[in-house]
């Protein structure tokens, strides 16, 4: 019931939690995130298959992978490069600013970036230590 008519859902629950009838009364071109690990909470060829637009997991074998690997490195070298004693919400803001900005041409097989690209973690301690 919750999940009718949603434009966006992100799970962070447990494996299978999620129908492909819950996901085909979403909106039209929904976009779902089951993070799950390492059981998504639907499978990204189920969650397509009932209408969903753009897919992610917390996994690495799937695309539009969602992890902390994304940020982390570079959000605390930007801090660390400019001797931040906290970081901000403008920071935070800075990070997903330059990580959506690595994606030229997003497709909803590619919203985000892959994690091990080194230009990732530079890109985002240089937008993090200039927000600082």
């Amino acid at each position: 019931e919750a999940m009718r008519g949603a434009d966006v859902f992100i799970g962070l629950s447990a494996a299978d939690a999620v129908s492909a009838e819950m996901v085909s009364s979403m909106a039209k071109d929904s976009i779902v995130f089951a993070m799950a690990n390492p059981i998504p909470e639907i499978w990204p060829d189920v969650a397509r298959a009932a209408g969903a637009a753009v897919v992610g997991t917390g996994r690495s074998d799937f695309p539009n992978q969602v992890n902390n690997s994304l940020v982390f490195p570079g959000v605390f070298r930007g801090a660390l490069d400019c001797h931040a004693t906290r970081v901000t919400t403008r920071m935070k803001l800075a990070a997903a600013n330059a990580l959506a900005a690595l994606v030229a041409e997003p497709t909803p097989e590619n919203v985000l970036p892959w994690s091990l690209d080194k230009q990732v973690a530079q890109t985002v301690a240089k937008a993090v230590a200039g927000a600082a």
